[in-house]
């Protein structure tokens, strides 16, 4: 990784989302300046270094304010569980628009927190890398929308595009996907506590995610002419962030087991690749939690 020689003022996104503040401590311990977007005055994290913006990212006018004189921009925002109509609208339209309002103003990188749901994961797909093929149109709401935002940003020219595909985001938080939302409809809903015990959980430990977004935004990471070396200086470069294996059966015995109810096993078709992140090893990131330190943290939680 090369060291940035200035001090980064940096947007952000989303600031007070479960990613998006994660990200604000991380650039804030790299020396950055964070510009934190948020919808509600008062909710970006209170952290030396950080100013908070008010609005919606995808108006026109704000953009166009936030971003001047900006050095990057990373985006985390997508109304997940949302209507269809509405996740395109903010994710399909909204994105681009500030990546638009990004180039404009000679922001040199956009980062933009995608997700591996984007790719094709199905029973009998072997392995997933950036190059694997994608969800088709009948793929769902989420993930459709998730690969056309994509699909829409390397459309965009004048900057330096990074799209970062996590897959399952373990990590603390009121918002957390899996640390909090999804344990919640395992403990009251018992359908919910059936599984594939043999199928993949690709994951990725939220300080890790943090921490790769921050090193591509502050330029720690180098951009390349090699997308294996770093991104693509003025291209779009996916980039996979995933920790190491593991299965269903290590989740679903971690939140059962905190909480006091029985997983139910079931036998059928189940993805059991793996979601490929050299590329982002080749960059120099490391993950530092391991799943057991994940789940450890995520049975804590439930218990407490």
């Amino acid at each position: 990784m090369s060291e940035p020689t200035s001090t980064p003022t940096v947007v952000v996104t989303g600031a007070n989302g479960l990613v998006g503040a994660a990200t604000c401590a991380a650039l804030v311990e790299r020396g950055a300046h964070v510009r934190a977007v948020v919808r509600r005055a008062g909710t970006a994290p209170a952290l030396s270094g950080v100013e908070e913006h008010v609005g919606d990212f995808h108006d026109p006018d704000l953009a166009a304010s936030v971003v001047a004189g900006a050095d990057a921009v990373v985006t985390t925002v997508h109304p997940m569980g949302s209507d269809r109509e509405t996740q395109h609208r903010i994710g399909v339209e909204g994105t681009p628009l500030l990546a638009r309002a990004a180039a404009e103003a000679g922001v040199d990188r956009f980062v933009h927190v995608s997700t591996a749901a984007v790719y094709d994961r199905s029973p009998g797909v072997g392995d997933v890398d950036e190059s694997a093929a994608l969800v088709g149109d009948d793929g769902g709401d989420y993930p459709v929308t998730k690969r056309d935002t994509d699909a829409e940003l390397a459309r965009v020219e004048g900057l330096t595009r990074v799209l970062v595909r996590p897959p399952a985001i373990l990590g603390p938080g009121e918002s957390s996907v899996w640390n909090t939302l999804r344990p919640a409809t395992i403990r009251d809903e018992e359908d919910k506590r059936r599984a594939n015990p043999d199928q993949s959980f690709a994951w990725v430990h939220l300080d890790d995610l943090a921490s790769l977004i921050a090193d591509v935004a502050t330029g720690r990471i180098a951009t390349s002419d090699d997308p294996e070396r770093g991104p693509v200086a003025g291209g779009c470069t996916p980039v996979n962030a995933a920790g190491e294996p593991a299965r269903v059966r290590d989740y679903h015995e971690a939140v059962t087991g905190a909480l006091g109810v029985q997983p139910q096993w079931q036998e059928e078709p189940a993805w059991t690749g793996q979601v490929r992140a050299d590329r982002a090893r080749g960059w120099g990131w490391t993950p530092r939690v391991d799943v057991a330190a994940a789940l450890d943290e995520l049975r804590r939680g439930l218990q407490e």
